[in-house]
């Protein structure tokens, strides 16, 4: 089959059965519909015509080496400098349509997906068994185009106490029965991003057990169908608003839906288990095998995005009032200048300098991409407050869509002009600056960047004590019995 077009993905979503609860609604049929999820659908499937355009096709996509068709390139693994560029050229090609804001493309669960396909050595550890399944399914959803989103953590109940210790052990996700052709999962997992429009659902470790006998029960790698019997999602609330593309110019086009993952007696076949057992394998499950790697290249490649569009943005904000001359705002410039050029020279130092795994697969290198990914969260909680800064009060002074269509027109050009802007354009600037930096739809943006990758307290520790620093230590030394 390989790469799907915007309407093969929409009529897929449209005929599956997945138990959605949101707003008290329990939604089972045509979510590609729901008001909550048609937009964002609608974007994904702009996302997949892109692969058939002539004007992207020979970024986003590649030729499957089992079948000749077209497939997406995030699928590509990496053995050459030259596929590391055409993966991030792919990535590139799709953040910059989304600016950064669309934190689940297809691309980043497949950057994992794709990794994971490759490490025979590390699964073999366990059970060559697994590596095979994960390569096979890998397989699968590469020559059929498949989204996938992914479910990590427990639920956030005693945070004091490990998963399994967590309501006596009845809260997280866990192995309830293994049978000959499979495994029962009883409990739930948190967070799954975009889960109500993906046709598959990754249930990957949480990469934080203990290695105990208690520890078994939660320690598992599988994936199923997205309307697999006895899963259900309870979304939070939609953050957009129902408003047009003028009104709510991100949030109408880019709000993921966050959902929680109920498993209650979920069945899952042996040919989609990827690893059961064996906690301390799951703590490395992505380390170990590259797909951390694969996956933050991906996501440091869509932040740049998202920085560049910050700076653009303020940019725009700025010179349309009049205020670009102000060495304080040239000062706030400056700064996002420079976020978007450690950004891309981290990018380039990680594909400069990249390492080749056992299984003959080259990854972009993990020290770098691990700076990047602790430096980013921080930085980017910038992005609002410049903007907000910006804009001051003329993020409380604006009428919507509906007001510039009506009698109100001539007051708005008067009153609402700026200093490069018609009055309309003006309003309708500030409408993007409004979504993007005091919206309910930004603060989840900022939240979401913040804890991407889990807690930055805890990931700033796994980066120090991941980081060989002997040997500016020694230097030190070496210095302090220097007698020149």
């Amino acid at each position: 089959m390989g790469i799907r077009t915007g309407a093969q993905y929409l009529a897929k979503l449209n005929a599956m059965h997945p138990h959605v609860v949101i707003g008290g609604e329990a939604v089972s049929e045509n979510i590609a519909e729901h008001p909550a999820f048609r937009n964002v659908a609608r974007t994904y499937a702009r996302l997949l015509d892109m692969q058939h355009d002539p004007a992207h096709q020979e970024a986003l996509t590649y030729t499957s080496p089992t079948t000749g068709d077209k497939v997406s390139a995030s699928f590509l693994v990496p053995r050459t400098p030259q596929d590391l560029q055409h993966r991030r050229a792919a990535i590139r090609t799709w953040a910059e349509y989304s600016n950064g804001f669309l934190g689940r493309t297809g691309d980043y669960m497949n950057g994992s997906l794709t990794a994971l396909s490759a490490a025979e050595k590390w699964f073999s550890q366990a059970d060559p068994m697994y590596g095979e399944n994960i390569r096979r399914y890998y397989e699968h959803c590469r020559e059929n185009d498949l989204l996938a989103t992914h479910t990590l953590i427990p639920p956030q109940a005693n945070r004091s106490v490990s998963g399994s210790e967590q309501l006596g052990g009845q809260l997280s996700a866990r192995i309830t029965q293994e049978r000959d052709d499979g495994i029962i999962i009883n409990g739930a997992r948190m967070l799954a991003t975009l889960a109500p429009i993906a046709d598959e659902l990754l249930v990957f470790p949480s990469t934080l057990l203990r290695n105990t006998p208690e520890d078994a029960p939660y320690s598992y790698a599988f994936a199923l169908p997205n309307d697999a019997p006895g899963v259900r999602y309870l979304c939070r609330g939609s953050l957009y608003n129902g408003g047009s593309t003028f009104d709510e110019p991100l949030a109408s086009r880019f709000e993921e839906m966050d959902a929680v993952v109920v498993f209650e007696d979920v069945f899952v076949p042996n040919e989609r288990i990827f690893m059961l057992g064996h906690p301390e394998l799951c703590n490395g499950f992505y380390s170990e095998t590259g797909a951390a790697a694969l996956m933050t290249h991906q996501v440091v490649t869509r932040t740049i995005a998202k920085s560049e569009f910050f700076l653009g943005l303020a940019s725009e904000l700025a010179a349309s009032i009049g205020i670009d001359g102000f060495q304080h705002i040239q000062e706030d410039l400056a700064e996002l200048i420079q976020t978007v050029e450690i950004g891309k020279a981290l990018m380039t130092a990680s594909e400069a300098e990249p390492e080749m795994t056992d299984d003959g697969v080259l990854l972009p290198n993990w020290t770098t991409l691990n700076a990047a990914r602790n430096w980013y969260p921080k930085v980017a909680q910038r992005f609002p407050a410049i903007i907000r800064k910006f804009s001051a009060s003329g993020l409380m002074a604006l009428p919507g869509e509906a007001d510039v269509n009506s009698s109100a027109l001539p007051d708005i050009e008067l009153y609402l002009q700026a200093k490069t802007l018609t009055g309309p354009q003006r309003v309708r600037l500030f409408k993007l600056a409004y979504d993007a930096s005091i919206s309910s739809f930004s603060g989840r943006q900022a939240l979401y960047e913040y804890f991407f990758f889990g807690d930055p307290v805890r990931m700033a520790g796994a980066l120090v004590n991941s980081y060989d620093r002997e040997p500016v230590r020694a230097r030190v030394r070496g210095f302090l019995q220097r007698e020149d």
